[in-house]
């Protein structure tokens, strides 16, 4: 499990010059694999947002890191690894960040001032989630684990049914999110074909100008967590009264 974690969080960005044109079967399935790409399938378009190598090799990493929550590990051994890899991770992506080694295609550059230089060294790209990527949010996260263990108040009880279940959470706030762009589209005046057949707000034409400014947006995700929260603590309950379904735990 160790040696494919690395292989395909560390090597995938060597087949970032790889391209198949076209709108086969054969480009479909290497975006699938490795390359972002729209296809148009008659009526409708499909945009891939997620190509599985890198995905399954951090996925991977989740399920190794489990380890360290087993039942009787000790915590400070566990606070130890946890920092040594965050920091670790942080540390090699400066390296090879700093000098435009290798882990990213899009590179940095000196910009007009520190502040814009600075973004321009973190921007890296999320599809497919490059190597720096990787080690720039991962690295921080670890981190935040390693300080975050303490004993649980009401607040964080409350917030850790949303960790026991974030497939189900993910998917969920999905599906519900784009109901209510529909609905929002609807109101507005835009087409109720163009929001169901398209997968990007970007690549329709007939939804140019749709949006909403960023209070109304950080409005609503506030309150997808509360309208979601009721559903998640149902689905945790499920899956603590039904452990003998496998396919649960990975949701």
């Amino acid at each position: 499990m160790l040696v494919t974690m690395v292989l395909l969080i560390v090597a995938h960005n060597l087949l970032d010059t790889v391209h198949v044109p076209g709108n086969g079967i054969l480009s479909f399935t290497w975006s699938l694999l490795h390359e972002p790409r729209h296809f148009t399938f008659g009526y409708f378009s499909v945009f891939v947002h997620y190509p599985l190598l890198p995905w399954i090799g951090i996925m991977t990493a989740g399920y190794y890191c489990g380890q360290l929550y087993t039942t009787g590990y000790d915590p400070r051994k566990r606070k130890s690894i946890l920092l040594t890899l965050g920091f670790g991770a942080i540390a090699f992506f400066i390296i090879l960040r700093s000098g435009n080694f290798y882990g990213d295609a899009d590179h940095w550059s000196v910009q007009k001032n520190i502040a814009f230089s600075l973004l321009s060294f973190l921007n890296v790209t999320k599809y497919p989630p490059s190597l720096l990527y990787t080690l720039i949010t991962l690295g921080p996260a670890l981190i935040f684990l390693a300080f975050a263990e303490k004993p649980l108040n009401t607040l964080t009880a409350k917030i850790t049914i949303f960790g026991r279940v974030p497939m189900f959470y993910y998917l969920a706030h999905i599906l519900l999110i784009h109901i209510l762009a529909t609905i929002g589209a609807i109101i507005l005046g835009y087409n109720f074909s163009d929001m169901v057949l398209r997968t990007s707000v970007q690549i329709a034409p007939g939804l140019k100008g749709y949006g909403f400014d960023l209070v109304i947006v950080y409005a609503v995700w506030i309150a997808l967590i509360f309208i979601l929260y009721p559903l998640c603590k149902w689905f945790a309950d499920y899956k603590r009264t039904h452990q003998s379904q496998a396919w649960l735990s990975y949701l």
